[in-house]
């Protein structure tokens, strides 16, 4: 009865909700689809963690994408040890298709990979991920770049492009091919945004370097695609330095500029949101319109819990301008509920 009450106290959706003391969504790398009345959370971790919800605030632990790793993952990442990075979710023609990453700590020993499904629903006939294989590798001493974070949108006319990376040179922008699990040929490619340039060791090993760049996702409004990247140091606790930044472009293979017309690519992007005492981080953003209103997903890092990771899904509006914003004291005013569920 307990439990159920205190259920009952957490469920408006951007109430304050200071009564729950309700165990929260601990979650890294966030993203989000809806299927009929329900929304799915994917989350990195172990084979890659997935909830469900009715309301975007009770969540219910689902499980696991993978019992096991994806076969291939060693091929790009020998150091793979079933800790299954940044998921992205995507829908085309009746299917979704689950993009993931795996990589050394680190290192750009690292590539990204795609599982796809009919449904999200696991308790659904239908429902089974069938793995892809790896879409994209990074191979140290021949790229300087992380195959990590992706995230796939169409243009405006219909073909899908990949938005990946982290640190070492920056972001890149990539075309798929109408399976949606391969690059397209002839490849094309974009370089999209970066912080600082990397560089290479005389044993012929990228570094990182100080690039502090990450978790690309880019985000179709009105006339414009805006392009979100996150700065900083994420998972370091009190260390902690994660915002989330922002440019924007006509064009979805950019240039993408920020308020002041800086190139991201030039190391541009507007602030949306950063972090305060509460949080010290937030960061890796996903980003989503559901029933006409639209949200900012993310993770943040809690003060007052240790520096744990929790989820948090933010109302985003937008200023006269066309700027994306969010509330820093929604932050505190969205606390997730983690329901009992599959271990």
């Amino acid at each position: 009865m307990k439990s159920l009450l205190r259920t009952l106290l957490c469920l408006p959706l951007f109430a304050a909700v200071a009564a729950c003391q309700a165990t929260q969504v601990d979650v890294h790398d966030p993203v989000m689809a809806k299927e009929g009345n329900t929304y799915y959370l994917f989350s990195t971790g172990p084979g890659i963690t997935f909830y469900s919800s009715p309301d975007m605030r009770n969540w219910k632990p689902e499980g696991k994408v993978f019992a096991a790793g994806p076969d291939w993952a060693r091929k790009a990442a020998p150091t793979f040890n079933g800790h299954v990075w940044a998921p992205d979710i995507y829908f085309h023609a009746g299917k979704y298709y689950l993009y993931y990453s795996v990589s050394g700590f680190g290192k750009n020993t690292s590539g990204i990979g795609v599982t796809t499904n009919t449904t999200l629903d696991p308790r659904s006939p239908n429902y089974r991920w069938q793995d892809q294989g790896m879409v994209l590798q990074s191979v140290p001493g021949r790229d300087q770049w992380n195959a990590i974070d992706s995230h796939v949108i169409d243009d405006a006319d219909g073909t899908p492009w990949m938005s990946f990376g982290s640190f070492w040179s920056g972001l890149k922008l990539v075309k798929l091919d109408a399976t949606r699990t391969r690059l397209a040929e002839p490849q094309v490619w974009h370089a999209i945004a970066r912080r600082a340039p990397s560089k290479m060791s005389k044993a012929g090993e990228a570094d990182a370097g100080p690039g502090e760049i990450e978790a690309p996702f880019i985000f179709k409004k009105g006339d414009y695609y805006y392009l979100f990247a996150s700065w900083g140091l994420c998972c370091k606790g009190p260390a902690n330095t994660y915002h989330v930044v922002v440019g924007r472009s006509k064009s979805l293979t950019g240039p993408y500029l920020d308020k002041d017309g800086k190139d991201m690519q030039g190391g541009g992007g507007s602030l949306v949101l950063a972090g305060d005492k509460d949080w010290n981080g937030v960061g890796h953003n996903s980003a989503y319109s559901f029933d006409g209103k639209d949200f900012l997903v993310l993770h943040a890092y809690e003060t007052a819990d240790k520096y744990l990771q929790k989820l948090k899904v933010l109302p985003m509006a937008w200023d006269k301008d066309l700027w994306p914003m969010v509330d820093q004291q929604d932050l505190n005013r969205y606390q997730s509920v983690r329901l009992p569920g599959v271990k």
